[in-house]
């Protein structure tokens, strides 16, 4: 049932209520935990790999919605999640799978959800609702379920209005510094993997976690890399002492407006000439770094499917994204980056998404530092923009080699 705040809505104590902060209500059932969840609403349209969707850290405060209609088929297991957690603040699917049905699942998924306390809605219209998401913009939106239904007297039920001033209550994500909230709080090292396993290491990493994937430090050491992952709080004292051969920026959520001391750091690690990878926040720092600003898109890209076109190569790549913010950085050829009168030398956009021509990448021509939006590791997504992290490794070996230019 879809209907405006203008139409009073129909529904019981048994049922989920989606409120979303223009006054639309979407009715439906429970889908994992009950109670009351709030938090930007936003659509992701992978067919797949729902279980590193909703463990990946980037999706924190955020209700996610499923485009394609059945999930759960496949269960969860204990090797795909990208996080020690399930990070979405709430769930909204068509029809959840009443089956599990693959050899490496270990439970379903609507237990991981109740275990993790996540709210969920289930059988609604999905097609309706991003529809109009990509029509009005993501936006504030709540989910309210079992007893978070129960009105002031007993046996009553609570009021639209009522749930939809909680959600117009709650903080829009413009504004918002996250990656502390989801960065680990201890450092951790991933060893060199598969041919590399055992020996000594190539090169060694500092990758600054504001969100990381789990299998971003992984897709590393299997280049033979030893990754220190440290958490943001780390100061560039901290890194220097690791001895990285280069220094990573992690994807995680919030606005990149609000990452001053990340950006600080990220400009002490340029001045210092190591090598500079990062990945979604990442290039968006960089971005600020350079001294370019960042804006809110309409909708995001969240998905494993989206198109974009590598400008040093032509290559056209069909890749994964979770971004709901942008770097606004000219296209065309390389220019002076403006931060401090060109002090890091000419910058040019690398990457840009067909659908829309959103900067996607940056690759500096002066100091050794690139960056893209969307996420090669490829947790969950296609495997075309894995040369991303032989291209890191080719930055790291040239440095070492002397030269310090991209």
């Amino acid at each position: 049932m879809n209907q405006n705040e203008s139409v009073v809505a129909s529904f019981s104590s048994e049922n989920a209520v989606l409120v979303l902060e223009d006054g639309q209500v979407y009715v439906g059932e429970p889908y994992g935990a009950t109670g009351a969840t709030h938090g930007e609403i936003v659509f992701a349209t992978g067919m797949t790999g729902y279980q590193e969707t909703l463990t990946d850290p980037s999706y924190d405060r955020q209700i996610v919605v499923q485009t394609f209609p059945q999930i759960g088929n496949t269960g969860v297991n204990h090797e795909d999640p990208e996080s020690s957690r399930i990070w979405v603040s709430g769930y909204v699917v068509r029809n959840p799978s009443p089956n599990v049905s693959n050899w490496r699942a270990t439970g379903s998924l609507d237990d991981d959800l109740v275990r993790n306390s996540i709210v969920g809605i289930s059988h609604i219209d999905t097609r309706k609702l991003v529809r109009h998401l990509r029509s009005a913009g993501v936006m504030r939106a709540g989910i309210f379920s079992g007893d978070a239904l129960a009105g002031m007297e007993e046996g009553s039920l609570r009021t639209v209005r009522s749930m939809l001033e909680d959600v117009r209550r709650a903080p829009e994500m413009k504004g918002m510094r996250l990656y502390d909230e989801v960065s680990t709080q201890k450092p951790y090292t991933v060893e060199p993997y598969g041919d590399f396993a055992g020996g000594k290491p190539l090169f060694t990493v500092a990758a600054v976690d504001l969100g990381i994937k789990s299998m971003t430090p992984h897709r590393l050491a299997e280049r033979g890399c030893r990754v220190h992952v440290v958490p943001s709080t780390v100061s560039f004292d901290d890194i220097q002492a690791l001895h990285p051969d280069g220094v990573f920026f992690s994807n995680g959520p919030g606005d990149p407006e609000q990452a001053e001391p990340e950006v600080d750091l990220l400009r002490s690690v340029l001045d210092h000439h190591y090598p500079f990878f990062g990945i979604c926040f990442g290039n968006q720092l960089l971005g600020r770094a350079l001294g370019f600003g960042t804006y809110k898109l309409k909708f995001g890209h969240r998905g494993i499917n989206q198109p974009v076109k590598d400008l040093t190569t032509g290559k056209v790549e069909v890749t994964a994204h979770n971004h709901g913010f942008a770097v606004d950085a000219p296209l065309g050829e390389p220019a002076p980056a403006p931060y401090a009168n060109g002090r890091y030398g000419r910058v040019f956009v690398s990457h840009i998404d067909l659908n829309d021509n959103v900067v996607e990448g940056l690759q500096c021509v002066d100091i050794p530092a690139f960056s893209v939006q969307y996420h090669p590791e490829a947790a969950a997504g296609p495997h075309d923009a894995a040369y991303l992290f032989d291209r890191f490794v080719e930055l790291m070996d040239s440095a070492k080699k002397g030269n310090l230019n991209a």
